[in-house]
């Protein structure tokens, strides 16, 4: 079999599958592990895919602007699960935290711990209402005006954040690569920075379905951050170009059944 007919049937298998492994492809190839994986980096390069650890994932689809709101708060995919596990674990307690509106935020909420006694600074009224009856946690609201998200991220918010010290905040955005973290709108940039600034920890939460790629407005480069959390699925070039501009990358994994 040529290489190109190779990588039609790799493409076959992963429309077919949702993802592939190197070494399975090797064994029903009968070729080597380099030969699969000098295919799948040439079949990223054309868009086809999208290089994983140890395989590949169907092509992303790049979202410029965030889901809906009916989208964005719900149970969340195994992957943005395993990163909102492993962030909650960070919280220690008496520790005053924010924790913003994204979704892998509300991911984070069936996390939390409930042993410890702590506190949460948060701009998103979804997420203080789901925490306002936790009886471990102190919630406090950031005000502003209020997008249909429920988000708030305007000037009036960024100088009420400026009256608070965080010893941890979890920070997101619609992108990161070696360059940095970015999103789509210029006001919640600007917030990110502020949160950065009055956090004594910094911690990025980034899926592989915005590693490596880039959105409109850059926040915060990479080596500015304590730690960047990501998953399994995550491209490990990507991985490899962060840590080499100064980022400290942890990888969250699947909980084995």
């Amino acid at each position: 079999m040529f290489s190109e007919e190779r990588r039609e049937e790799i493409l076959k298998l992963l429309e077919e599958t949702g993802r592939v492994l190197v070494k399975d492809l090797a064994d029903h190839f009968n070729v080597s592990i380099d030969s699969i994986r000098r295919d799948l980096s040439i079949m990223e390069e054309k868009g086809l895919l999208q290089r994983t650890h140890g395989g590949a994932i169907p092509a992303r689809q790049i979202r410029l602007f965030p889901a809906p709101s009916d989208q964005r708060y719900n149970h969340g995919d195994d992957y943005g699960n395993a990163i909102a596990k492993k962030a909650a674990s960070f919280i220690k307690a008496g520790q005053t935290v924010f924790i913003g509106g994204a979704s892998i935020h509300y991911f984070m909420l069936k996390y939390l711990p409930e042993d410890v006694q702590f506190t949460v600074v948060t701009n998103s009224l979804r997420i203080a209402d789901v925490l306002r009856t936790a009886d471990n946690i102190d919630c406090f609201l950031i005000g502003g005006k209020v997008k249909k998200s429920g988000n708030m991220s305007d000037a009036f918010t960024n100088e009420m954040i400026k009256q608070f010290n965080f010893d941890l905040a979890f920070l997101t955005g619609g992108a990161l690569n070696e360059r940095g973290l970015s999103t789509a709108t210029p006001e919640v940039a600007v917030g990110a920075r502020v949160i950065h600034k009055q956090a004594r920890k910094s911690i990025c939460l980034m899926g592989h379905w915005g590693f490596g790629i880039t959105n409109f407005v850059h926040i915060l480069p990479v080596d500015v951050f304590d730690l960047i959390i990501t998953d399994e699925e995550t491209a490990e070039e990507h991985i490899e170009a962060v840590r080499g501009n100064g980022g400290k990358v942890e990888i969250a994994f699947l909980e084995k059944e």
